[in-house]
């Protein structure tokens, strides 16, 4: 998908098995842009750049690109009380906590062990390490759709903001 917000359904395939699976991508819809522009010409009034709406709107649209982290998490949390207990277990049993399209691997090389969630575009999506616990990490979809909306924000602030310039005769006080 590039920053326009074109998208199309397509399979992926996993580097590390070798199974496709189909994915569905997100877009930036004329509605969706709509929304942006007018909460961008709200802001620009108010002299804020991104204000809560902006934020609650790509906390949302971001989600239905995210992987269900709790989820995964709570397997890990449900079927494994220690290290110990993933260090024994396999990756072929691992990729089967996680079900598709997840992929898991245990790493135990190193300065500690750690177990390391992948989705199906094979991008890191987790991390447990013992003492440290969860750590996030963002997927290529996931920074897609915050760019696109990012950048769709930024041109109607600016063209909001110009347009307040052209009506006080070209002097922007606010910069």
């Amino acid at each position: 998908m590039d920053i326009t917000g074109i998208a199309k359904s397509y399979q992926t395939y996993s580097q590390k098995t070798g199974k496709a699976s189909s994915k569905k991508e997100w877009k930036l819809s004329d509605s969706l842009r709509e929304k942006i522009t007018e909460y961008a010409r709200e802001d620009a009034a108010q002299n804020v750049y991104m204000g809560n709406k902006f934020l609650a709107l790509r906390k949302s649209e971001v989600a239905k690109v995210a992987p269900d982290r709790a989820a995964l998490m709570g397997k890990v949390s449900q079927e494994m009380a220690d290290m110990k207990t993933i260090r024994e277990a396999d990756r072929r049993w691992l990729c089967l906590l996680f079900g598709e399209p997840y992929e898991a691997e245990f790493q135990s090389e190193g300065t500690g062990s750690a177990v390391h969630v992948y989705d199906g575009n094979g991008d890191e999506v987790l991390t447990y390490t013992a003492g440290v616990g969860w750590h996030e990490k963002e997927s290529k979809a996931e920074t897609q759709v915050h760019g696109a909306l990012k950048a769709a924000y930024y041109d109607a602030f600016r063209a909001a903001r110009q347009d307040a310039v052209e009506a006080q005769g070209g002097f922007d006080a606010r910069a």
